[in-house]
């Protein structure tokens, strides 16, 4: 049971990796073959061959431990790969799918290194040094992976997910200067209509004028 001792909470967080582990290996396949930069899929199934050999060196920490290599499920990385699984049923351009794919990548990482920083200051503190050591070389690999997905995305990735809004904006921009060129035309159409209406009620007027001075002459005769 976790909480009595420093030790048994660090066999506890190791079970924890362990399991978080072993989702990843079912998880990152479908990530890959999700993607459409060859980059980024490339990325996802080199760091699925990490996540194998991770998982082999947790195996030895609980050797060392004396521990049977169990895991508990990790609530924390469920949660990250069902979101991650969810994006991959949204229809998106394949940029826009490719930097969620990073975005949800990332998560897993971040999440990673946390956990492994743990294990591996408590480790320290216990003195398992060999312990921290094997931890330390998966914490250095899941930097390592955090770093590439973020060069990934910020050479070009991003960039081309953007691409799609900027065309939107213009459309809609196009749209709208055609939209105030018709109501300025309207306008401009209604006031001439107005001008030549009050020019012609001029003329009657004059019309009417001028044949009431005839009348009146006549009158006269």
């Amino acid at each position: 049971m976790a909480g009595n001792n420093l030790r048994e909470a660090l066999v506890d967080e190791i079970r924890d990796l362990y399991n978080a582990e072993k989702q990843l290996t079912k998880a990152l396949p479908k990530m890959a073959k999700g993607a459409t930069s060859e980059e980024l899929r490339e990325a996802l199934e080199s760091h699925l061959e990490e996540t194998e050999d991770q998982v082999t060196r947790l195996e030895r920490v609980f050797e060392l431990l004396e521990e049977k290599p169990r895991g508990k499920h990790c609530a924390g990385m469920a949660g990250i790969v069902e979101e991650g699984s969810e994006k991959l049923q949204e229809d998106a351009e394949d940029s826009v799918m490719d930097a969620m794919l990073i975005a949800s990548a990332q998560k897993v990482e971040h999440y990673e290194i946390g956990s492994y920083g743990t294990a591996i200051a408590w480790s320290e503190a216990l003195g398992l040094t060999e312990v921290a050591q094997i931890l330390g070389e998966t914490l250095a690999e899941e930097k390592a992976a955090d770093e590439k997905l973020s060069a990934l995305a910020e050479s070009g990735i991003n960039e081309a997910a953007t691409a799609g809004e900027s065309e939107d904006e213009d459309m809609e921009e196009d749209e709208d200067e055609e939209s105030e060129s018709k109501s300025a035309g309207s306008s401009a159409g209604a006031s001439a209509r107005s001008a030549s209406g009050s020019k012609s009620g001029n003329g009657s007027a004059r019309s009417a004028s001028g044949s009431k001075g005839t009348r009146q002459r006549g009158g006269r005769r």
